[in-house]
């Protein structure tokens, strides 16, 4: 028996602790820690809640863009307010344009390396590569000459001694199972991807003056101008630039991106069968329709059963913190996020320490349950709700990829599906750009150029007391945003961000949450070098920056940002604790 610490855990967003136990070459236990404190919403506690939305963005700046939308729809639902449906469609553009970027980022930057040996392919023959890459697709970057100057590229890494963004690594690993061809072939399209991502992600300029954190949010809609007339506004220009953007996103990923996966699958097909975890997938659904119903269904599923999608109650969601560094007055039981509280109470181990006491506190991930059931969300969760649901579109790519691969709908409760959905995902998103695209011109056309409601805009129309619940289906998965106002003033707000829910520590029973569950009966080839813990937990593309931020343990006050300037702020000093 051999237990495991691997801290921090690189190529995610935040910071995030694993702890494995190894018994004859598997993992028999496995425990997730966050090792940040969050805080966010003790910052919005008495300030006006048409701020929350920019505030809460900053709670991570991978994401960019998706707490905005939450927080702007809870104040809405609080309210009653019901946005235009040219809000609506540049909420749709900019989370699908989010959904696409940060997607094949996931695959090449975070995750394809757990996969492909990148200094194996100093060993590839620049002509099989072309020859490999073009019996795959008929993207143009495809020659000998091509691919010989990306191996030229990266030998010059190496022979300098310095890998660069390839180094700390477990080159060599006896888990990597790619042909060298194959190896150079990804890490052309890692060093293209780069490239691809930055040209991509313009349409976040135009629609929301800047990436990350948008500028354009509002409560009751969108600051994004509509004029055909005017230059300083969205017009016919603007939007024939994002529909090029738009066509070049959908060929990256039909021609590079899929291809990749469906090549290097069939290398891997016994992670088919390792990783499953829990079997319950949870989706609050996405991408609003003009009728109100998502694109993407809502909906969960339980112990792997796709003949049954239950629907969500967001008042069964609670939150646990029987093993989480925060405090409630009877741990036995959670609390919903209306009711939530986040209250520091830092009982582990300080620096330095071997490992973690597991048997008590040992997170600042809370354990969110819906129905006293843990979930796994994020791409998976989505793609499996919307097979199960009929979505006609996802049935099609799911069933096209599976046949590919000679795999049946079991193969998806996996570390390899979890993977394979991400890439599905993208390819029904960035089909999507364009008729959106084309609903707006419609718009447009008929002389709709209406972005904001507001009616109830201004604080003296509003109740004396109101709750809302915003939620939105993140790239990682789903995302609620809770908010409770009393006298025009933010009562309380609470987060339950996708890896909250896959982050998830044991709750007040024991059960187990989602990272914890997918490592258990992972294989294990070499104790010290842990590949094989890398890709399961790479697969759900961890964010631990959006549910936990940094605070000093001895609340040492480390700096002090000025905010008097700030209208509809109520505090002159928004203070700053962190690690110097």
């Amino acid at each position: 028996m051999t237990r495991i610490a691997i801290d921090p855990i690189t190529r995610i967003e935040g910071h995030l602790r694993i702890e494995v136990q190894v018994d004859g070459g598997a993992v028999s236990d496995a425990w997730a820690s966050a090792t940040m404190f969050r805080g966010i919403e003790l910052i919005l506690k008495g300030r006006d809640p048409r701020d929350a939305w920019t505030i809460t963005q900053r709670a991570c700046g991978v994401c960019t863009t998706v707490h905005a939308l939450g927080s702007v729809r809870a104040v809405e639902d609080a309210l009653g307010i019901t946005v235009p449906s040219n809000a609506r469609i540049l909420r749709n553009l900019i989370q699908a344009t989010q959904y696409i970027q940060d997607h094949v980022v996931h695959f090449y930057h975070l995750h394809a390396l757990d996969w492909v040996d990148v200094v194996s392919a100093l060993d590839a023959d620049a002509e099989a590569t072309s020859k490999l890459a073009q019996s795959i697709s008929d993207w143009p970057k495809s020659s000998t000459d091509y691919f010989q100057g990306v191996k030229d590229k990266l030998a010059s890494y190496v022979n300098s001694g310095q890998l660069g963004p390839f180094g700390n690594a477990y080159w060599g690993h006896s888990a990597y199972k790619l042909p060298p061809e194959a190896n150079l072939m990804a890490v052309a399209h890692y060093l293209e991807a780069l490239d691809w991502q930055r040209d991509m992600i313009r349409a976040h300029a135009i629609l929301g003056s800047k990436n990350p954190h948008l500028q354009t949010y509002l409560v009751g809609g969108m600051a994004t101008p509509i004029d055909p007339t005017s230059q300083a506004a969205l017009n016919a220009d603007s939007i024939a630039f994002l529909q090029g953007l738009f066509r070049k996103a959908k060929e990256f990923v039909d021609k590079v991106y899929l291809p990749d996966v469906l090549a290097i699958a069939p290398f891997y097909l016994d992670w088919a069968a390792i990783g499953g975890g829990l079997g319950n997938y949870l989706s609050y659904g996405d991408f609003p329709q003009a009728d109100g119903t998502p694109w993407l269904q809502s909906g969960f599923i339980l112990n792997k059963d796709l003949s049954k999608v239950n629907s969500v109650d967001q008042e069964k969601i609670a939150e646990h913190v029987a093993h989480s560094w925060y405090q409630y007055d009877d741990e036995k039981k959670g609390k919903h996020p209306w009711e939530g509280e986040t209250n520091p109470n830092f009982t582990g181990p300080k620096p330095p320490y071997k490992f973690l006491e597991t048997d008590q506190k040992y997170s600042w991930m809370k354990a969110p349950r819906l129905a006293d059931h843990a979930m796994e969300v994020g791409p998976l969760a989505r793609m499996l709700v919307a097979y199960a649901s009929g979505h006609t579109r996802v049935v099609e790519v799911v069933n096209s990829v599976l046949k590919a691969l000679g795999a049946g709908p079991e193969a998806l409760f996996s570390t390899l599906g979890r993977t394979a959905a991400r890439c599905i995902e993208t390819v029904v998103v960035a089909e999507q750009l364009e008729p959106w695209t084309n609903e707006l011109i419609a718009n447009i056309a008929s002389g709709d150029i209406a972005i904001h409601e507001g009616s109830l805009w201004e604080p003296a129309t509003w109740p004396a007391e109101a709750k809302g619940w915003g939620h939105t289906e993140a790239p990682r998965g789903s995302l609620g945003h809770w908010i409770h106002i009393q006298d025009q003033k933010t009562l309380n707000y609470q987060m339950v961000v996708p890896s909250t829910w896959n982050c998830s520590p044991r709750d007040a029973k024991g059960q187990i949450g989602p990272y914890e569950s997918a490592l258990i009966g992972t294989p294990i080839a070499d104790e010290k070098m842990p590949l094989e813990v890398l890709r399961t937990i790479h697969s759900f593309d961890p964010c631990i920056a959006c549910g936990v931020h940094l605070l000093d343990v001895d609340g040492n006050e480390i700096n002090q940002v000025s905010v008097d300037t700030v209208e509809n702020f109520n505090s002159p000093l928004l203070k700053v604790r962190g690690v110097r």
